[in-house]
């Protein structure tokens, strides 16, 4: 299996990032998972003390330490660049590109156990990746699954109050309103209401982040179905992995759906924590609003157009551009409707990045996945014609600092060849991507005791007084 020959390049991987400073704190208790110990739980009680100390030490030994200057362009810019957050499950390098972890999406590929030789990682490995910073064994992947489709049951309420809203709502609306209707279930607000010390906030947090993750696709087929497949739903398959069920509830069995929708969730699962739906999860959970509170609200942020909402815009404008200039257009032609998309105000969608300063890795994957699969596919190769075409416009520009394709650029295309053709729906694929990692920071959260979010605010004329002291 994918995992067992990896072993040696996993070894070669630790040394070389020993000796890459900015990465030593994150990766310094990533270890192959030798323990035979299946149980998610247990692993984590046995290393959730260890980095209490190691906070606690940070803490005391360098709470005073600064980390950087803030600018006034930083307060008026939507605090882009200012480092501000405790996010341990993942960490965005401007040149790099994401890590899990500490390990690239490459090294995820090739690390974490597969559905089958040479596969897609699961995303169940992703998530034990994650909460432990152990890649696992396959047994330990396979156990979780089990233990996810055992929590994967979702009560008849939360379908009535879906239900309860017009067919016609948007599909991120309906998803929101079912993690909401989720939230009587939640262990953490049992406890908390019975008065839980503070050293077990994690475990009923970890409860209810497992069932959640386990519920929320069951939440996401029953939209789709609703709104597009004349509410014939699709049962959940307990023989098939995390995304693999996904895909079948949604109505997609091809074994190449399947993979490619376990590419799709381990790679939206997280993006460190100062993206909006990240950040929003992170602040409502600091106020102890337990996980579907948190999740609904971070879902919310998602269905932003600059933010999740961006893969449904993509694939809606390649498909304008295919409207208007025909499948087999010549870059000549491309380029001249790019111009024109500029020209009238309005950005390339899937172009871009707020902190990346190089083509996105995500994206990359998606391509590769595209390459191997439907490399003749019309929309794939108009994809494949736009990254040669748009980021030269954008760079004559000299406005835009990242001119590369991000995530958003290539899914939608790869979801439409298999026949999931509703770009509206594309954004509740996210959100329930996205349930992986808020939810795996957000045990840690509880676990670290991380403070209630708490930012100072101040006003223009504020701004500007302090300004004219400083000149």
């Amino acid at each position: 299996m994918v995992f067992f020959r990896s072993v040696s390049a996993l070894s070669k991987l630790r040394s070389r990032l020993v000796q890459q400073s900015s990465l030593n704190s994150s990766v310094r208790w990533l270890q192959i998972q030798t323990s035979s110990d299946l149980d998610l739980h247990s692993q984590l009680k046995e290393l959730i003390p260890e980095q209490q100390e190691r906070l606690k030490k940070l803490k005391s030994e360098h709470g005073k330490v600064q980390l950087g200057n803030i600018t006034v362009d930083m307060v008026l810019g939507g605090m882009r660049g200012m480092t501000g957050l405790l996010w341990e499950t993942s960490l965005l390098d401007p040149e790099e590109g994401i890590r899990f972890r500490g390990l690239s999406i490459p090294e995820c590929q090739k690390l974490l156990p597969a559905a089958k030789h040479a596969g897609e990682p699961l995303p169940e490995g992703l998530l034990w990746l994650l909460l432990t910073g152990k890649v696992p064994t396959k047994g330990q992947v396979d156990a979780l699954s089990k233990e996810l489709q055992s929590r994967a049951a979702v009560p008849d309420h939360v379908f009535k109050a879906i239900d309860a809203l017009p067919v016609s709502a948007h599909p991120m609306t309906q998803l929101a309103t079912g993690v909401l209707a989720l939230q009587v279930q939640s262990e953490f607000q049992k406890a908390y209401d019975k008065g839980i010390p503070k050293s077990k906030y994690w475990e009923p947090t970890y409860e209810d982040s497992l069932s959640l993750i386990a519920q929320v696709p069951v939440v996401g087929a029953y939209v789709y179905r609703r709104i597009y497949k004349n509410g014939q739903i699709i049962p959940k398959d307990d023989s098939l992995d995390y995304g693999a069920n996904f895909s079948h509830m949604l109505g997609f069995d091809s074994p190449e759906m399947h993979e490619l929708m376990r590419l799709y969730v381990t790679i939206h699962s997280d993006h460190e924590g100062g993206n909006v739906s990240a950040h929003t999860g992170h602040l409502v959970a600091s106020a102890l609003s337990d996980p579907y509170l948190s999740f609904a609200a971070a879902l919310n942020g998602l269905a932003g157009p600059l933010h999740g909402l961006a893969n449904q815009e993509v694939l809606l404008w390649i498909k304008s551009v295919v409207d208007e200039c025909g499948e087999n257009m010549t870059k000549e032609q491309l380029k001249d409707y790019v111009w024109k998309t500029l020209k009238s105000g309005k950005v390339v969608p899937g172009f871009g990045h707020g902190v990346l300063r190089k083509t996105d890795p995500r994206y990359m994957c998606q391509r590769e996945f595209a390459l191997k699969h439907l490399p003749d596919d019309p929309l794939f190769q108009l994809v494949s014609k736009l990254y040669e075409v748009v980021p030269p416009i954008l760079t004559e520009l000299g406005k835009v600092k990242n001119p590369w394709p991000n995530v958003d650029a290539h899914s939608g295309v790869l979801l439409n060849h298999y026949g999931l053709t509703e770009a509206r729906y594309y954004t509740v694929l996210f959100g329930v991507s996205r349930s992986i990692g808020i939810c795996s920071q957000l045990i840690w959260d509880r676990a670290l005791g991380l403070a209630l979010e708490r930012p100072k605010s101040v006003t223009m004329e504020w701004l500007e007084n302090y300004c004219k002291k400083s000149a």
